[in-house]
């Protein structure tokens, strides 16, 4: 992701050669020409890396780690140092440097160090984060992970929309992870001591929404007993995210674009108005462009929502994560249960490969859950996840005879592709049929 240096040295000529090779890496520079200006752009926050000259008039670079160290606690400092000079610069890393190099710096060596630091950076913020969540009871330390192209791309515009205060629209079909990608939003942002609100908005009656939303005075309505604060005005400061916005009717959608465009709302039966400072966040499962032409969400209030769009992929399309977060969900769920580690294995992972995932993540957190509760085994195969699924019903349970066969010939050919290593000839005399049978059931069942 792309990272925010902030480069400190006296000399203008160094500062400008500095910033240039660094944004010529993708990186966004900010400079400053003494310690003090460093320390003083350090506190105001958004800095990933400082790169500091050590020899300097008014505050050396030694001088600039040590206060650093108070001014932005975890941003790494790398000093650039002259050959006479790596004494102190061996000192100031002692006092907390990260790294240092040598005048005039080599490009390839330069750029490898300011990356790591920034990786530093970045993996002792998200380590602090969690154990902030664990602390407070919250996510179950719970995560965005991945490392497919598709979830890169969602890792870097959190990054960026974090720093903000814009609206953002997150669409993915249930499961995804969408209200996840809410609260890291909230917890990277400037807001993240503020508030942070949720509302499903498909589990309110709609006559309950407005209420809900902009609160009441009393006597607004027929058991209005005494005045509320809607959700609004419990945000304020902070963040509020509105789950399944597309499940809103459109004359509540009119009074909630007024509200974003104002910055202002009344609470039901009451005519003051009372101004909000909150940063709005949505989701929906639904294609909001399809809503809208059907006549069933607001095209403005559509627009005014997606000023920046974030779109979760199916799991289906990121299985170069499945690794990543099995071994994530059966390491949370051990922990949650008290029990030791489980681990899933590699032909537990084929079978997991070959399952549909309708319902995403979310469903795929649920098996293997339920594995870890239901197995006595610490390394978890194809027939745990296989065994416990039949066992909660999810596939016995209705059906005709010839989709429930197709699902029990699907499960049998994943185990014994997984258990063959995906050997295809070994698999086919395990099951006592020829290759060309064998690739056809595989090409019928999407393995």
């Amino acid at each position: 992701m792309k990272a925010t240096v902030l480069v400190i040295d006296d000399d203008p000529v160094d500062l400008n050669a500095l910033r240039l090779l660094m944004e010529s890496w993708g990186m966004d520079v900010a400079a400053a020409r003494s310690g003090a200006d460093g320390l003083a752009r350090l506190a105001e926050g958004g800095v990933d890396v400082a790169v500091s000259d050590v020899r300097m008039p008014g505050m050396s670079g030694e001088e600039v780690v040590k206060a650093a160290a108070a001014a932005a606690p975890g941003v790494p400092v790398v000093l650039i140092t002259g050959q006479g000079d790596v004494p102190s610069a061996v000192n100031a890393m002692k006092m907390g440097a990260f790294d240092y190099v040598l005048k005039p710096p080599d490009a390839a060596e330069f750029r490898l160090v300011v990356e790591k630091a920034a990786e530093h950076a970045r993996l002792r913020r998200e380590n602090a984060f969690l154990r902030a969540q664990l602390a407070a009871g919250g996510l179950y330390a719970q995560r965005l992970i991945g490392r497919s192209p598709k979830m890169l791309e969602v890792f870097d515009l959190v990054e960026r929309v974090a720093r903000t205060d814009s609206t953002v629209l997150i669409t993915g079909e249930t499961g995804t992870g969408k209200e996840l990608v809410a609260q890291t939003i909230h917890y990277r942002s400037r807001r993240r001591d503020g508030p942070l609100v949720a509302l499903n908005c498909a589990a309110l009656n709609p006559n309950l929404i407005e209420s809900e939303l902009f609160g009441h005075e009393k006597g607004a309505y027929t058991g209005a007993a005494a005045a509320r604060r809607g959700r609004f005005e419990d945000a304020d400061g902070g963040t509020l995210f509105l789950d399944e916005i597309a499940e809103t009717e459109t004359a509540f959608q009119a009074k909630l674009l007024r509200v974003l465009q104002e910055g202002e709302l009344e609470r039901l039966g009451g005519n003051r108005k009372i101004r909000v400072d909150v940063r709005l966040l949505a989701s929906s499962n639904r294609d909001l462009q399809r809503e809208v032409a059907a006549g069933r969400f607001r095209e403005d209030l559509y627009y005014r929502l997606r000023v920046i769009p974030i779109h979760l992929p199916p799991l289906r399309e990121r299985m170069e994560d499945l690794e990543l977060l099995a071994a994530h969900f059966a390491a949370l769920a051990s922990a949650r249960c008290g029990l030791a580690n489980r681990t899933v294995s590699p032909a537990g992972l084929e079978w997991l490969g070959a399952h549909p995932w309708k319902g995403n993540v979310r469903e795929l957190q649920n098996a293997i859950e339920r594995a870890v509760v239901l197995s006595d085994k610490e390394e978890l195969g194809p027939d745990d996840f296989a065994r416990f699924e039949r066992a909660a019903g999810t596939e016995e349970g209705g059906g005709t005879l010839p989709a429930f066969l197709d699902a029990r010939t699907k499960e049998h050919l994943a185990s014994v592709l997984a258990r063959t290593g995906g050997r295809r000839q070994e698999a086919a005399s395990a099951l006592g049929i020829d290759r060309a049978t064998l690739y056809r059931m595989m090409k019928k069942y999407g393995l």
